[in-house]
Formats: C-alpha cells, structure tokens, sequence
C-alpha cells in the first residue's frame, strides 16, 4: 500500500536549505493532493536583551516573513497545490516546528532544510532538523537536494 499524506509542513526560514525543502514539498504535495503548510517559526530569543524584548525588531521579522510566506503561498497555488496555509509562530523553532505545531494542524509529513550549522554549533546549540527528527511523532524528510535528486552547487 502506498503512503498517502494529507498534511504537509515546511519550514521556511528564508535559507537555500529551506527553499529545496519548499520546492520537493509542494511536489510532494501536489503529487499526494495534500495540503500544504508553510510555517516560519520567529525565534524571540534573538530580539531580548538584558533589559526588555526589542518589539521593533520582531516587528520588521514578522513583515519580512508574511512577505516571504505569501509569495511561497503564491508560487506552491500556481504549481498546482490546491490547499496551501500559512502561519507564523513565536518561540523556540525546535519544539514549534517538533511538537506543537504538528499537533495543532494534523501533520503527518515534516519536511526540512539540512542544517547548515557545523559541528562545533551543532555541539552548542543544536540544529532543529536533528531535534525535530528525534521529538516529532510524524515522518520527518530532511531535503539536502534539488527536484532532480541533485546537491545544489556552492557558492
């Protein structure tokens, strides 16, 4: 029997990585007649400081990623994917992007960017692909090519 998902997540974070992952998941997607959710979780610990939560900086991450979203939104619906929703989430990307979200929106496919971090800030912080692969209760596809199953060229 083959697998038929329903619901699938991307997580978009504005990287090449996360745009391979957008690209084979609005063809997985189309493929299965799926939805699609393109998620981009806005990481609040990067705009606290000692004092108080610079507003103003989270303010212009969260213009820069409706902008994002919509056009990805709009390039998956012309590429035929019927059912696209976006979201944008506050907080740690790890256990939005592993646990609740998934669980809030009925997921049942997560598909993610490699991590680009190397192994030294992988030993300090930890990437959300390897998080994400270990805590979410769904299939996890961790994307390091392009649709023809090629790694993109560096630069």
């Amino acid at each position: 029997m083959l697998q038929q998902y329903q619901r699938i997540m991307v997580a978009i974070d504005g990287s090449k990585e996360s745009e391979l992952a957008f690209k084979k998941a609005v063809s997985v997607a189309h493929r299965n007649q799926a939805s699609l959710l393109l998620v981009h979780v806005i990481d609040t610990r990067a705009f606290q400081t000692v004092s108080s939560f610079d507003t103003v900086l989270a303010e212009q991450a969260t213009d820069m990623a409706k902008q994002s979203l919509e056009e990805y939104s709009k390039t998956a619906k012309e590429q035929g994917v019927v059912s696209v929703e976006t979201t944008i989430e506050y907080g740690s990307p790890k256990v939005l992007i592993a646990k609740q979200i998934p669980e809030d929106k009925k997921v049942d496919l997560i598909m993610l960017g490699a991590t680009g971090l190397n192994a030294v800030e992988r030993l300090f912080i930890g990437s959300v692909s390897e998080y994400v692969i270990r805590h979410a209760s769904c299939d996890v596809l961790i994307v390091r090519t392009d649709l023809e199953n090629q790694l993109p060229e560096e630069e």
